[in-house]
């Protein structure tokens, strides 16, 4: 047939490469063209063809291994635009002004990309003094706390990996430049469920992120609070953790809400 609607394996022709690119998001690592073909069951050279049409417009792109595969700059660029959708947007951006005010500096919350942590949504502080990091702002993963929140998430061998390939530029006088202090570091953040920023990334600037998890336990993105030092020493940040931690749980009950609502 002629209209699309030919199928190998019951896969309508229009609808592979959507459960391609289903199937890579719901994995949330690199994955092979036979990983992902061991649910779909298309033929070999039909599940290589359309890896290739993915890569070639920006959908994907291969790993450094030559053989996996992760979200390119047009997909990660999509997922972005549908979770800022206006509906829950309305409803993130509440949560994020109580929270300002209750802190009293700048919330954020922000997503994981390929070389950062890139803000998706901020409330700014209502003092004079604040530090403008802009939504759209990609920031290390290594010296920031929302960056070092998502590294905790990374098993060790790619975490490992990451820590020794990184340049870990230094920053300031407290950024961490040294892979095994920096593993150590992720460690830490593990076992405490929170990340802070000790004016690693920037001079006087501190921050404590913690995460914001799917309904399958994963981090999607993260939620912080940044402010300079005088303002926001470590220990006073420490304090909001539990609120923060709140705030997380109750914007991951906007992702299931919406993931309800598009169910079939």
């Amino acid at each position: 047939m002629a209209d699309g609607s030919t199928k190998e394996s019951g896969i309508p022709t229009n609808l592979r490469l959507l459960l391609v690119l289903e199937a890579m998001a719901k994995a949330g690592v690199p994955v092979t063209p036979t990983e992902v073909n061991q649910d779909l069951g298309l033929p070999k050279p039909t599940i290589h063809r359309l890896f290739s049409t993915l890569e070639a417009e920006g959908f994907i792109q291969r790993e450094i291994d030559g053989r996996g595969y992760s979200p390119g700059l047009r997909l990660r660029q999509m997922s972005t635009g549908i979770i800022s959708s206006l509906r829950i947007r309305t409803a993130r951006i509440a949560l994020l002004s109580k929270v300002a005010d209750e802190v009293g500096e700048t919330c954020n919350i922000a997503l994981p990309d390929r070389e950062g942590m890139i803000y998706l949504d901020r409330v700014e502080t209502k003092w004079p003094l604040r530090i403008q990091l802009p939504v759209g702002t990609i920031v290390p993963f290594y010296c920031t706390a929302s960056g070092k929140m998502y590294l905790s998430t990374l098993d060790n061998r790619h975490l490992k990996n990451y820590a020794t390939s990184t340049n870990l530029e230094r920053r300031t006088a407290a950024t961490i430049t040294e892979p095994a202090a920096l593993m150590e570091e992720i460690q830490q953040v593990r076992a405490l469920g929170y990340a802070l920023d000790r004016c690693e990334f920037m001079d006087g600037m501190t921050a404590i992120a913690v995460p914001i998890m799917n309904s399958q336990g994963r981090l999607v993105s993260t939620l912080s609070v940044h402010g300079p030092e005088q303002r926001l020493p470590l220990e006073g940040a420490v304090e909001h953790v539990d609120r923060l931690k709140d705030a997380a749980r109750r914007l991951a009950s906007l992702l299931d809400q919406e993931e309800t609502l598009q169910a079939p």
